[in-house]
């Protein structure tokens, strides 16, 4: 048995309770976390804002060790070092065969399968995004794990799997910064510090941090932006005047706000870039009259998991995590156990902190 962080039931409080995992089963691996970060998905996932199956074991960014493998699985071994994948592609969907692995519409189908029991009244319990990284220990397919890259510790080696990922693709993938541009980044969270420093490390000439807090003006200084600015009504005209009037080339909503949403937008430069990578409800409406977008002739984009492909894209990161461009650390802004994600959620809600690790 091990003790996990379990969702019973959509809006309702996570419990910690203890878990019965099945020994691995063909082609899957049984993984000992060092840790696992708190993202703002899976208090999308709790509330409702994203549909899966439930009770489950929540939690998606995580990194362990190998502690067994079932049959068939010859290319791990226990000991091995690995970063959980929670978006496995399938190699076959429309998205996969264009290379829009990111895409994948069958990457959350292990979401549906049972992977474990509460072991007070055997409940099924199903694998959040797939990996159920808040536990001591999870079972994941082997599609679901991926080297965990040299030089990089284990714990912050978490952040790779989705918010580093997140964020560093949004400016290098999505919206393809260019060196001697002018970014903004919206919301200092996990992703919004991983998408300053990617602005930092594209070159980018002028870094704008948007924030709520004014609190956070310190650590997204330190992680590239170059100006903060805290949200307000006046934000858009902010920006300009920090741009000689113009706006920004790009602007990175890292929210999931129509609000900010819009007003990433409003930032942007005539032929500017907007890419939204923040998850917002269905209720969250965004809107925009026909001469705006002709007179304007931006750009709106989506941005799914950073348009990454993991296997091409962490052993990248990890260069540039080794070679001190990209400091996996300054994410890092408080250290938890299981009974602590509850007030990681709520200082999301409050708009505090960056990323919340928890560590095993």
């Amino acid at each position: 048995m091990v003790r996990a962080a379990v969702l019973p039931a959509v809006g309702a409080p996570l419990e910690i309770a203890e878990i019965e995992l099945p020994e691995p089963g063909p082609g899957r691996v049984r993984v000992r976390l060092a840790a696992a970060g708190v993202c703002h998905s899976d208090l999308s996932l709790s509330d409702g804002t994203m549909r899966l199956p439930v009770p489950a074991v929540l939690g998606h960014e995580g990194a362990g060790t190998v502690v067994a493998v079932g049959e068939g699985v010859t290319d791990l071994a226990p000991g091995a070092r690995v970063v959980l994948n929670w978006a496995p592609s399938c190699g076959t969907c429309h998205p996969c065969s264009l290379g829009e692995v990111w895409l994948c519409v069958n990457a959350l189908n292990g979401s549906a399968g049972v992977h474990a029991h509460r072991a007070d009244d055997g409940t099924a319990l199903h694998p959040g995004l797939n990996v159920a990284a808040f536990a001591e220990e999870t079972v994941v397919p082997v599609s679901c794990v991926l080297p965990a890259p040299d030089g990089v510790p284990l714990t912050e080696a978490a952040l790779l799997g989705c918010a580093v990922l997140t964020g560093y693709g949004a400016v290098h993938h999505s919206a393809r910064v260019r060196a001697g541009e002018t970014v903004a980044v919206y919301g200092v969270g996990g992703v919004g510090l991983a998408a300053l420093q990617s602005a930092r490390i594209a070159g980018a000439s002028r870094i704008v941090a948007v924030d709520v807090s004014p609190a956070k003006e310190e650590l997204a200084r330190a992680a590239g932006a170059t100006d903060y600015v805290v949200a307000s009504e006046t934000t858009a005209r902010e920006i300009r005047a920090l741009t000689g009037k113009q706006g920004v080339d790009v602007a990175i909503e890292c929210v999931g706000r129509a609000s900010a949403i819009r007003t990433a937008w409003d930032s942007t430069r005539r032929g500017g870039r907007t890419t939204v990578v923040g998850i917002g409800g269905k209720d969250q409406q965004v809107t925009f009259n026909a001469l705006e977008i002709f007179h304007w002739g931006r750009t709106l984009t989506g941005c799914v998991y950073g348009d990454s492909d993991p296997a091409r894209d962490i052993p990248l990161l990890a260069e540039h995590v080794r070679e001190g461009r990209l400091d996996l650390d300054l994410l890092v802004t408080e250290r938890i156990a299981l009974e602590g994600i509850p007030a990681a959620f709520e200082n999301m809600l409050a708009g505090k902190g960056g990323r919340a690790l928890v560590t095993f």
